[in-house]
């Protein structure tokens, strides 16, 4: 088998034992990136002579077996908003365009001492503010599964490239479902943490009480496995939980669903729901079913006021995020101004694309005087309802299981003119970022059409191995993880 299309699981275990080296596994990537990038165009920057030059080092320091850590030469693609020492990172704006961090963030910090290999920064909507990759600077991602399709967003790059082989696994981050909704879109498996778990010094901020890291992989172990390697307490992030970080592979040894109550929420299922997903989710749950899960409905009454109170508190923390960009002291500066105030104007008009002005704009309205409790205050006492919703689920419950998306993968242009519709794709993962809650996306189906549909399993906060135990059990009895997109 050819070593881009073995999981990350597999790989390490080749590496470790000494079957392949470093310097091997980065060219066969390379090769697979020259043959398929130029149609998917996942990656906005690309590392290859220093991910060769790494490889080269690591095969000096290591002969025989290999006494590695676990992520010891793995060929990894990462979000372009997580920081990057020496690296560009854009966050697919012009406004960075030129940024090369002098710092890592702390996920990245921890996979550079397992000797990581960084193959490059993938594609996403500017600021992590879309669903489709559209909103990228340097031009859309698109879905290997059909070329005129999107693969998501905001992490479309990188499920793209998960889903493409140009890497083994991958980074995203997850405001509002920017790492589930894609790997969905592509067929892969993404997972989001309880808020918390993975420190979130170093990723660019979009909406600091919503955001979060996680893994992007080709199956369910490669996600536990990598998201092992990333979570645990970081002092330098406020809202690091001091918590200890569990054996994410044990949870997997499990293989059915035994003594598991799993909850359907009626209010997933409701109009705007594409048949062809429904069914695939419904015969996903009776699969559940057969494995041992005592399947029940639940209510999560609030469900259909988590898309206005995402946008209002999302939008109205990007606009104070967003404020440090003014042109002073980094990124892009305009020139021919006037005095400070056209700087600051010039700069972020020049700066910034349609979608990030139009956020900012309602973030600043939703935030000013007279509307702040109107709108913000209100929107922020629905979100504690919405937690107490999934409170009181879970009182029941051990797991939560919805669809991830109401219609697969859309057309490129399809919803860029209408930012109402492109909102109401992430209908389903939204709340759980509100509620801060871990979640997963896996494949469960495909539509006629050939293009993957995804199930979301939600667990308890800080519980990811229940989710990941029942994530696997599934994916075990099932096979529509194992089909590949052909990139034509």
């Amino acid at each position: 088998m050819s070593l881009h299309k073995l999981t990350l699981c597999e790989l390490q275990k080749k590496f470790t034992a000494g079957e392949v080296t470093a310097t091997e596994i980065v060219r066969a990537y390379a090769l697979r990136i020259g043959q398929v990038e130029p149609k998917v165009r996942a990656y906005v920057t690309l590392a290859k002579e220093a991910a060769l030059a790494k490889a080269a080092e690591l095969d000096d320091k290591l002969k025989g077996w290999r006494r590695t850590k676990p992520m010891t030469g793995m060929p990894i693609a990462v979000k372009d908003n997580l920081c990057t020492e020496g690296v560009l990172t854009t966050c697919s704006s012009r406004m960075l365009q030129q940024f090369v961090p002098p710092y890592d963030a702390t996920v990245i910090a921890k996979l550079r001492e397992q000797d990581y290999i960084l193959l490059g920064k993938t594609n996403m909507d500017e600021f992590a503010m879309g669903s489709s990759t559209e909103n990228s600077a340097f031009g859309p991602s698109r879905n290997p599964w059909t070329l005129h399709c999107v693969p998501g967003g905001s992490s479309g790059g990188s499920a793209a490239a998960v889903a493409a082989d140009e890497c083994v696994a991958a980074l995203g981050s997850d405001t509002g479902g920017s790492i589930r909704q894609p790997a969905a879109f592509c067929g892969v498996v993404g997972l989001k943490p309880t808020y918390g778990r993975v420190s979130r010094y170093g990723l660019v901020a979009f909406a600091s009480s919503l955001d979060q890291i996680g893994p992007i992989t080709k199956d369910v172990p490669d996600a536990a496995f990598l998201l092992g390697a990333i979570a645990g307490y970081d002092p330098m992030d406020s809202t690091s939980a001091d918590l200890p970080v569990p054996d994410y592979m044990k949870a997997l040894k499990k293989k059915d669903l035994k003594k598991l109550k799993v909850g359907v929420p009626a209010e997933f299922f409701a109009e705007g729901l594409d048949p062809e997903v429904e069914q695939a989710v419904r015969a996903a749950i009776e699969e559940l079913k057969s494995l041992g899960g005592d399947v029940r409905e639940i209510r999560l009454p609030r469900t259909d006021a988590a898309v206005a109170v995402y946008y209002v508190i999302a939008t109205a923390e990007a606009s104070s995020n967003l404020a440090r960009y003014d042109g002073v002291k980094f990124g892009l500066r305009a020139k021919d101004t006037k005095d400070l105030l056209d700087l600051y104007m010039k700069t972020r008009q020049e700066g910034f694309g349609p979608e990030v002005k139009r956020r900012i704009m309602l973030g600043t309205y939703a935030l000013s005087s007279g509307y702040y409790d109107a709108y913000y205050g209100k929107a922020q006492a629905v979100r504690t309802l919405i937690c107490r919703d999934f409170q009181e689920a879970f009182n029941e419950v051990d797991l939560i299981v919805t669809p991830v998306t109401p219609t697969p993968a859309f057309k490129l242009g399809e919803k860029s003119e209408d930012p109402l519709q492109m909102y109401l794709s992430d209908i389903y993962t939204i709340s759980v970022n509100l509620a801060g809650l871990p979640a997963i996306s896996l494949p469960c189906g495909f539509s006629r059409a050939g293009l993957p549909i995804g199930l979301q399993l939600i667990g308890r906060a800080f519980e990811e191995e229940t989710m990941l135990r029942a994530a696997h059990a599934y994916e075990q009895s099932t096979q529509w993880h194992l089909k590949k997109p052909i990139v034509r």
